[in-house]
C-alpha cells in the first residue's frame, strides 16, 4: 500500500505514527479498536499514548481512509479497506471480526421510499451488516428424515 501517497492526497501529514497506524489496519482484514492498535504499537513507539491512537484513527476516518465499525456492542472500531475503486458496503462478523465487501446497495429503493414516504431526500448512506462468516456460523440443526 502507498500509505504516503494516499496520506498526501488527503492532506494529512505522513508521520511515523500515522503509517505505522495504517500499517497495523492494514496487516489484517479485521475491524481494531483504538486499545488493540495502541497495544500493537506501544512496544514500537513508547511515547504513543491512547489519545493519540483515537485522534489519528478520527483523523484518518473523517478523510475516508479507514472506515469506522460501529459495533452492535456500542464501540466504535475502525477498518482499513483497500477497496477504493467502487462504490461497496460491508459485512462484518461480530465473532472474528473479519470484514468482507459486499457490492449489494440498495440505495435506489431506499431514496424511492423517503421520496415517496417522508417526502425527503437522501444525501449520502452508510451500510454495515452484522453477523457471522462461514467459518463462525452456527452449523444449522439437523431435521428428521421423516418417514410416510
Amino acid at each position: 500500500m502507498d500509505f504516503l501517497r494516499i496520506l498526501h492526497d488527503s492532506r494529512l501529514k505522513a508521520t511515523p505514527k500515522r503509517l505505522a497506524i495504517l500499517e497495523t489496519l492494514a496487516s489484517d482484514s479485521v475491524y481494531l479498536s483504538p486499545e488493540d492498535v495502541w497495544l500493537r504499537l506501544k512496544k514500537r513507539f513508547n511515547s504513543m499514548g491512547l489519545p493519540t491512537v483515537y485522534r489519528n484513527l478520527e483523523d484518518l476516518a473523517n478523510q475516508g481512509i479507514v472506515i469506522k465499525v460501529v459495533h452492535p456492542d456500542r464501540k466504535l472500531y475502525y477498518y482499513y479497506c483497500p477497496n477504493t475503486e467502487q462504490h461497496h458496503h460491508h459485512f462484518v462478523c461480530t465473532s472474528c471480526r473479519k470484514v468482507e465487501d459486499i457490492s449489494f446497495c440498495g440505495l435506489d429503493e431506499i431514496e424511492k421510499e423517503v421520496r415517496r414516504k417522508l417526502k425527503g431526500n437522501v444525501v449520502s448512506h452508510l451500510l454495515q451488516v452484522f453477523g457471522f462468516c462461514k467459518e463462525c456460523a452456527p452449523s444449522p440443526p439437523l431435521v428428521p428424515e421423516t418417514t410416510t
